[in-house]
């Protein structure tokens, strides 16, 4: 029976395929055949009928643990001939943003021939995969197309040659679903993998997706910092990588912003690079490189974001950003505005003891203060693909705020008699000082990229512009015992540029072996001034203090250039690097005849990198780096900052450079189900270190005997000690990333003060879980523990105003635990998320240090900021649309050959 019913339909079944066959033969012989030897140039065929694009592919985009994956781009492309080079290339035909359950339906496409489909994502590997319809091109077409065509091109008309099935096919193909793996991180070519989640860890450098992070929302790069692997950022927002002092970039480059002046609303991530090869920066930070990525999207159409907050401290914050790209241009603006109010308090200690000619002496400083303020930054930029090897990027950068901080200031010392301890006599006084502060900084940067035919070959070229400036006054009026008031004022200006020019090359010379080679030069110029004054009681005229005014100024100019060598086998590779650098520094206070230089005319910094794959989830790599750390501003200025009575700053212009040597052996595992150990063991010796120390001198203005932290080179340091973090992915939705690092610090000092060494095992711990839950719903908790540290370096980035790292080479800073929290709801189909956070719930985050000396001894500590809800809500938008990207040709685009796009 079956066997009869079959024969009876096959004639109409052929029928009807002979009749459908003939109805769009015509348009199939005119189609510009993707990948097909002979076939016609869009146009082919005098005549003959568009294409009919009737294709459709389906899908959807799904995780490694089959959850879908929202805003991933789809991009299907096939091949088309170029009139222009007369060869056959590869051309977008379609593309669109998945949906927020990871579904991607692409339509109107061409049925004949073979396509590829990309699939990319944030923190996943790109995918590409072959499809079709199952309808192969022609084989060929009769010689001599119709005028236009490309030299074989049908002539309008007749049967392909080849590839049509009989029984038709279909056009309506659903693939599946496609799923993304973590994503792939080489390093030297030897490839391992990382879990795509908020923590990236690779082999050579750690990745941490700040947008990922609930608890940084309306906060600045301080904040998010504080939850990188790692890294550790105190009150001030100095940054210690390891304990020392990392430089500090923006986009891959040095800035000269301080990192309370970046928004981390407007951070893509976070990256931290222990061990920097030849290709980057020698000077900067002993202690590797920060690399602060801010968005910037390149997704198909236009998408963007908008936000805004408030927190309990009465500050808010709004900004967003917008992304639009078309065929030739990719355009990306961003803004944020940030009100801010804080508090802080602090005591400090100190035991001034007895000599010979002064009496034992013992000090009670107690400190409030409040600082309201705001900044403001704008950035945008275009790029220009002007065509598929060239691109040039030009984009500009606007910064600005003002700050008034206001510190109320009780001091109280107690003299005691020589004999006893009995109290002889004391004094106090009440300080209040209100300050006015601004700075401004304008950056502007282009950027080219060339690709060469060779695969992997490229050139790219940059210049960096940034000018800063930054201005102000502080006002001190001081009530004395017995209702003797003193007035005092501080004025400083300064202003200073950094400029930039870099170019490197990359040429494979097979596929195991790559060279890589470069030069930069940087240019860093400053000029500050600093004047003092004071109220005569008698006449109540401001008289200038002279001995107390400076004028310095100073240029730091380092030229570059590094060569790379990479090679590799199946299993194990090298990289050996030498980099080249030769600095300038000229110092000089303009208003006396004093004047200074530090030059190296030639310094070489070796990278040697061994990486050995064990298995497919084992790797090891060995890294040997040389690198120098320079005075930065704060460190060489010589003004003395009077703003904490008891702990007067100056700067040392005098400094040298520091030079360190690294070594490190990393292991990593990565297990199933997004499981991730990396441990490191590591060793770092540095010469002419450069530490803070407190001296005591005679101050003839004060008519006083006063203790000033400045800075000096000790003779060498020594560090070494062993890093673990550990990632885990538990029940599809819980992560945990745990960091703990444990080192001991030598540092040797005697050459600032006799027989003083520092030796100090220190500990550090930080954790940060991550909970999704049901309904849109994610909590966040993260927390920190360092134990007692020896010298906590200077990072240098803040604004001059802002204290200093509390401890010196004298002492050691004071153990320190704090925990933030967050949650975050996602609303409005998950193109909008609140969020609510809290940092230091427990009110234990804290600055201190202890500090010894042959005169004194000193503790102190200051608390900042604890304790403020933040509420914030942002919504994401964009739109998909592949027309951008095709040329505004109707002729073309109604002959359906969107594959010239």
């Amino acid at each position: 029976m079956k066997k009869t019913i079959r024969i009876q339909r096959q004639p109409l079944f052929n029928l009807l395929t002979a009749i459908f066959i003939a109805l769009i033969a015509p348009q199939l012989a005119a189609q510009n055949w993707p990948g097909a030897p002979g076939g016609g140039a869009p146009g082919a065929g005098k005549g003959g009928p568009s294409q009919m694009n009737i294709g459709r592919f389906y899908g959807k985009i799904v995780d490694e643990n089959k959850k879908g994956v929202g805003y991933a781009t789809v991009e299907l492309y096939g091949m088309a001939f170029d009139t222009i080079t007369k060869t056959m290339k590869e051309r977008l035909i379609a593309g669109q943003i998945t949906e927020e359950n990871g579904d991607f339906n692409l339509e109107k496409l061409p049925i004949v021939g073979e396509f590829n489909l990309k699939i990319s994502f944030i923190g996943f590997a790109e995918v590409t995969q072959k499809v079709s319809f199952g309808i192969k091109p022609p084989t060929g077409g009769a010689p001599g197309g119709a005028p236009g065509g490309a030299p074989g091109g049908a002539p309008g008309g007749g049967m392909p040659g080849g590839g049509f099935p009989m029984g038709g096919a279909g056009f309506d193909k659903d693939l599946g679903n496609i799923k993304l793996s973590a994503e792939a991180t080489t390093l030297s070519e030897v490839t391992v993998t990382a879990q795509s989640a908020q923590t990236t860890l690779a082999l050579d450098k750690k990745v941490y997706r700040v947008d990922k992070d609930a608890s940084t929302a309306g906060g600045n790069a301080q904040d998010a910092l504080r939850n990188v692997p790692s890294l550790s950022v105190d009150l001030d927002g100095n940054v210690s990588l390891r304990n020392g002092a990392p430089q500090i970039f923006v986009d891959g480059r040095p800035t000269t912003l301080s990192l309370d002046q970046i928004s981390a609303d407007a951070i893509e991530s976070v990256e931290v690079i222990t061990n920097p090869s030849a290709k980057f920066d020698a000077g900067g930070g002993t202690a590797g490189i920060i690399n602060i990525v801010l968005k910037k999207e390149k997704r198909l159409g236009y998408n963007g974001n908008v936000r805004a907050g408030t927190d309990t401290r009465t500050g808010y914050n709004a900004g967003g950003d917008v992304n639009a790209r078309a065929e030739k241009t990719n355009l990306f603006i961003s803004g944020n505005f940030n009100r801010m109010k804080g508090y802080s308090e602090g005591e400090t200690y100190r035991d001034n003891f007895a000599s010979l000619s002064t009496p034992r002496v013992f000090s009670t400083q107690i400190v409030d203060n409040t600082m309201e303020g705001y900044f403001i930054n704008g950035r945008t930029g275009f790029d220009w693909f002007m065509d598929n090897r060239n691109t040039l990027t030009l984009s500009g950068s606007l910064t600005r705020g003002h700050f008034e901080p206001f510190d109320e200031l009780t001091v109280r010392a107690d003299t005691f008699a020589a004999d006893n301890n009995a109290i002889v006599n004391y004094s106090s006084y009440v300080r209040n000082s209100t300050q006015d502060r601004n700075f401004r900084n304008l950056g502007a940067s282009a950027q080219f990229k060339h690709l060469f035919p060779k695969e992997g070959a490229e050139w790219t070229a940059d210049v960096n512009y940034n000018r800063t400036k930054f201005f102000g006054e502080s006002n001190f009026e001081t009530l004395y015992e017995g209702g003797v008031t003193s007035i005092e004022r501080q004025d400083g200006d300064g202003r200073g540029s950094f400029i930039t020019a870099q170019t490197d090359f990359v040429n494979p010379l097979n596929k195991q072996m790559k060279l890589e080679g470069g030069l930069r030069a940087s240019l860093r110029d400053n000029t500050n001034e600093q004047s003092n004054f004071y109220t005569d009681r008698n006449t109540g005229e401001e008289v200038q203090v002279t001995s107390l005014a400076d004028k310095f100024k100073f240029n730091d100019d380092v030229f570059a250039a590094y060569a790379q060598f990479n090679h590799q086998f199946p299993t194990w590779g090298y990289q050996v690097g030498l980099r080249a650098e030769s600095s300038i520094y000229n110092g000089a206070l303009l208003d006396r005849d004093s004047s200074f230089t530090i030059a190296y005319p030639l310094s070489l910094f070796p990278s040697v990198f061994l990486t050995k794959k064990l298995n497919d989830e084992d790797n090891l790599q060995f890294a040997y780096t040389r690198r120098i750390n320079r005075p930065n501003f704060f460190q060489t200025m010589p003004f003395t900052d009077f703003s904490d009575s008891l702990n007067l700053r100056r700067g040392n212009p005098e400094l040298i450079p520091e030079f360190m040597n690294s070594l490190e052996l990393t292991y990593q595992n990565i297990f199933a189900k997004g499981h991730n150990l990396l441990v490191s063991v590591y060793y770092k010796r540095a010469s002419n270190l450069i530490s803070s120390f407190l001296k005591t001198e005679y101050n003839d203005d004060l008519n006083r005997e006063v203790v000033v932290t400045t800075y000096a080179n000790s003779n060498s340091s020594q560090a070494y000690g062993a890093e673990a973090t550990m990632k885990n992915s538990l029940f599809n939705m819980l992560d945990l990333t745990t960091n703990i690092n444990v080192y001991q610090s030598n540092v040797d000092a005697t050459n600032v003060e006799a027989g003083l060494k520092i030796e100090q095992l220190s500990w550090f711990v930080k954790e940060i879980l991550q909970l999704k839950l049901p309904k849109g719903f994610t909590i966040q908790l993260s927390g920190e523990y360092r134990s007692r540290a020896s010298f906590t370096p200077d990072s240098g980035n803040r604004m001059p105003w802002m204290p200093g790292p509390t401890n010196t080479a004298q002492g050691y800073t004071l153990d320190n635990w704090f925990v933030d929290a967050s949650i975050r709801k996602e609303v409005l189909n998950k193109k909008g998320t609140i969020t609510l956070n809290v940092n230091d719930i427990f009110k234990t985050r804290r600055s201190g240090a202890y500090t010894e000396s042959n005169f004194f001894i000193q503790e102190q500590y200051r608390y900042r900021d604890a304790q403020i809800f933040r509420l914030n809500f942002s919504y994401r938008f964009g739109k998909m649309d592949a027309s951008l990207f095709k040329r505004k040709n109707m002729r073309m685009n109604m002959q359906g050959n969107d594959m010239m796009g």
